[in-house]
């Protein structure tokens, strides 16, 4: 890659004084251009497709698409392009649904300026930038061939039945999700029937009881 010019990012997060901060952050060096920001995943890979930055850093939780949504899509539509998840998020079930679904970094918004550019770089240059809170739930389900909490853990669901639970967890009508995924109706039904036979149980209510006891969503 060319180390001449600036690294140029997009940035996705739903509050806008978040992404002021992480733009005062990326661009403080000189070698780091956000290029464009959006607040929603939809918007994202709206502004992924016009501008084709280096990388996009995103958070998971965003209106109307998610990050784990958009980071599988980007990678589906531009697999050069890097996807830095940047979070408040370390629980297990969100670290292997965004590294499944591609992302080439996960870090915490606890991290400083420096942590932040330099995981910048990290995944510019081809490596992976894994926060330690991050790289220890890796570690373990390399060593272990389970994460913490092995028998609670997401790996049960796929990212797709995951994110639909997430949205179903928010209130969202079948239809509603369908928008939000770009899905139909009837995928969605799909998708919360097999859910339903993962968790044992027999209706939304008792899927997403199940869920948020066993850490795998967070409702806001």
């Amino acid at each position: 890659m060319d180390k001449q010019r600036a690294i140029r990012v997009i940035l996705a997060d739903d509050h806008a004084v978040v992404r002021k901060g992480i733009r005062e952050f990326l661009e403080e060096g000189g070698d780091i251009t956000v290029v464009a920001e959006a607040s929603d995943g939809t918007e994202t890979l709206y502004l992924v497709e016009q501008e084709r930055p280096d990388i996009v850093v995103m958070d998971i939780q965003m209106p109307r698409m998610t990050g784990v949504e958009a980071t599988r899509r980007i990678k589906e539509l531009f697999p050069e392009i890097k996807v830095l998840i940047l979070t408040a998020y370390d629980n297990d079930p969100y670290v292997f649904a965004l590294l499944q679904a591609g992302a080439d970094g996960y870090i915490l918004k606890t991290a400083d300026a420096e942590d932040l550019a330099r995981a910048v770089h990290t995944v510019y240059e081809g490596g992976k930038a894994l926060g330690p809170e991050v790289t220890e739930k890796v570690v373990r389900q390399l060593t272990t061939g389970r994460p913490e909490r092995a028998r609670d853990q997401v790996e049960l669901l796929s990212p797709r039945e995951l994110e639909v639970l997430r949205l179903a967890a928010k209130g969202l009508t079948n239809k509603a999700i369908g928008r939000t995924l770009g899905i139909s109706d009837r995928t969605v039904q799909g998708h919360l029937a097999n859910i339903y036979g993962k968790l044992g149980v027999g209706s939304r209510t008792e899927a997403v009881t199940e869920a948020l006891r066993r850490g795998w969503i967070v409702v806001e």
